[in-house]
């Protein structure tokens, strides 16, 4: 029994100081996934759909999908007007954002799944963007919707059970399992994000209210914790052919220690990308892409561990797909 127990804590452990918000490599190239205030900035609505896969190599390892959209409220097609485009070359998506007062929109669907525990999550966004100056400007966002927090029984590996062949019963952890966690929470999140010619820089927050507004089924405690987010960019361009973006994102929960996730990108004429990325302590990122037409982008990371963990896992795949449906 006392293994059972051990193994239900560290898990409990993974799941509230691990993996309660979904990490991404490439978060430079989707940044509403993080920060709300980011809904809107490239002035046309925008599709993204991701998926990442840790810890190859270890069963039921972390699974994150997420599908994003957002959109500005007001599109001037004047500023973009790409056509049909199917060749390759320069792509100029656009940057010429409105200097007006402008209201922005998202959404986001969440899949997260690690061991035994899943966690399914809707949410919806609305932005405000406002002119500083005349050439930079500032956002607020908010974000609520719903998390479902659930434990899969099926997917719990009990440890003291060495010969599964053979009839096992144990009523304390049978009453758990007939009692499994099911649970709704309320999730709301906010950011700040600043934004000009050449750079980005951008604050958020999320799982504001924590289990304050929960309901469903179930005796085990998912904890969420708050988690803030510090990220930051720059666009600097060496010719007419190639520009350096470096970024920067740092985040921190307590009692988890600050993690610290810096790339550096190097694009060719706006069409083709790639990069090199170091998360603190955990893993090297290598990355690239490929902006394959005026509608259609593709990104794809791979982390290798540097981690004690890398004694059990080889690493992990991130896979983006970006969709721009500006007219």
């Amino acid at each position: 029994m006392s293994r059972i127990l051990v193994f239900v804590l560290l898990l409990f452990s993974v799941c509230s100081f691990g993996q309660q918000i979904p990490q991404y490599s490439q978060f430079s190239r989707n940044q509403f996934a993080i920060n709300p205030a980011a809904a809107g900035v490239d002035n046309a609505p925008q599709i993204s759909l991701a998926g990442r896969w840790q810890w190859l190599g270890v069963d039921d390892g972390p699974r994150t999908t997420v599908l994003s959209f957002s959109m500005p409220l007001t599109i001037k097609p004047k500023y973009y007007n790409p056509g049909i485009r199917t060749s390759s070359g320069p792509i100029k998506i656009n940057k010429d954002l409105s200097r007006n007062l402008k209201h922005c929109v998202g959404g986001q669907i969440i899949a997260d799944q690690y061991g035994a525990f899943r966690k399914l999550a809707l949410s919806g966004s609305y932005a405000i963007h406002f002119p500083v100056g005349e050439k930079n400007t500032f956002s607020f966002g908010l974000k609520a919707g719903l998390s479902n927090n659930a434990f899969l029984a099926s997917k719990a590996q009990v440890l003291n059970v060495l010969d599964n062949s053979q009839q096992y019963t144990d009523n304390t952890y049978s009453n758990y399992v007939s009692n499994q966690s099911n649970k709704y929470i309320l999730d709301l999140g906010a950011g700040m994000y600043f934004y000009g010619q050449g750079f980005y820089v951008g604050f958020a927050a999320q799982q504001l209210t924590r289990d304050i507004v929960e309901f469903g089924v179930g005796s085990a405690n998912f904890n969420p914790q708050v988690h803030y987010s510090l990220m930051g960019g720059y666009r600097w361009k060496l010719n007419n052919e190639l520009t350096l973006k470096p970024n920067l994102l740092v985040k921190y929960m307590n009692p988890a220690p600050l993690s610290i996730d810096v790339n550096l990108q190097a694009e060719y004429k706006e069409w083709m990308w790639i990069g090199v990325g170091y998360r603190h302590t955990d893993a090297v990122i290598g990355m690239f892409g490929l902006q394959v037409n005026n509608r259609f982008k593709i990104g794809y990371s791979f982390d290798f561990s540097i981690s004690r963990f890398k004694k059990y896992s080889s690493g992990g795949h991130e896979l983006m797909l970006g969709l721009n449906l500006g007219n």
